[in-house]
């Protein structure tokens, strides 16, 4: 039997709430759940106070409510799925391991920041620092997958060390920010200065962006790399044409500030 939380209310102050993560509910009953304690605002308040809860006892996690409020969701969590009905809040699988989050509206800053595996699918839109790395932390994401279904804020990737991150909407400035490695395909537009200070990683671009002086171009091939992987995030649902997969793409080598070993690919224009 699956598990449903339901938010009763629109909570009055910012909710904490990483211990909702499938992996540690799992095996709990209903009332234990009930009992397990969040931070909102300054006070600690038991789950039955902001939640109805159902079922229980499985590693299939549904939440249900407008929860743009409530941070944390599925953070750390290493195996299961978790369902969000609804927007979520910041620090959405955050630091994850394992298992998938499913978010049918938009997420907050922060999305799947320093996650090392799993997948996070975005049916919305995500905020700032998809898949980064939080301050003062050298790499951000270190495996698995971000799918975002709509747009993307500034500084996706961020610090990204290994992993995916797509984007079928507009992605936006400074994508793959000091990124060490891993790659970041944005299907629709991308914002003007993608990888500043990007070291080995790889930028996937379908239209041409304002890319930085420090960026020289390279060469113009078929990447056999990007082809299984455009075709794997297809098989995901997100909406990669023949032509991207079948297409010749520009290499931009950068960041000429670094190592120079990073690579921006874009898509040359049909009959270019």
């Amino acid at each position: 039997m699956s598990l449903t939380l339901t938010l009763r209310e629109a909570p009055a102050a910012p909710v904490l709430a990483e211990v909702l993560r499938p992996d540690r509910l799992a095996g709990m009953s209903a009332a234990a759940i009930e009992r397990l304690e969040l931070r909102h605002g300054n006070r600690v308040a038991a789950v039955r106070e902001l939640f109805h809860v159902e079922g229980g006892g499985a590693d299939d996690v549904r939440i249900e409510g407008d929860l743009a409020r409530v941070a944390g969701l599925g953070a750390g969590m290493a195996a299961g799925r978790l369902t969000i009905a609804g927007r979520a809040g910041a620090h959405l699988g955050a630091g994850m391991t394992g298992g998938e989050i499913v978010v049918e509206g938009d997420a907050g800053d922060w999305a799947g920041a320093e996650m090392r595996g799993g997948r996070i699918v975005l049916r919305g839109s995500a905020g700032r620092r998809l898949g980064g790395a939080y301050a003062g932390s050298r790499a951000g994401m270190h495996g698995g997958e971000i799918l975002v279904h709509g747009d993307a804020g500034d500084e996706a990737g961020a610090g990204l060390r290994r992993g995916v991150v797509a984007v079928a909407g507009r992605t936006g400035a400074a994508a793959g920010l000091a990124a060490l490695a891993g790659t970041i395909v944005a299907l629709g537009p991308l914002g003007a200065h993608p990888g500043p200070s990007m070291r080995r990683a790889s930028i996937v671009a379908m239209t041409p962006p304002a890319l930085l002086p420090t960026y020289a171009r390279a060469t113009t091939y078929r990447p056999p790399f990007l082809r299984l992987l455009l075709r794997r995030l297809r098989d995901l649902g997100l909406p990669v044409a023949d032509a991207q997969i079948e297409g010749r793409y520009t290499r931009w080598s950068g960041d000429a500030l670094e190592l120079n070993r990073g690579e921006i690919l874009i898509l040359e224009a049909a009959g270019a």
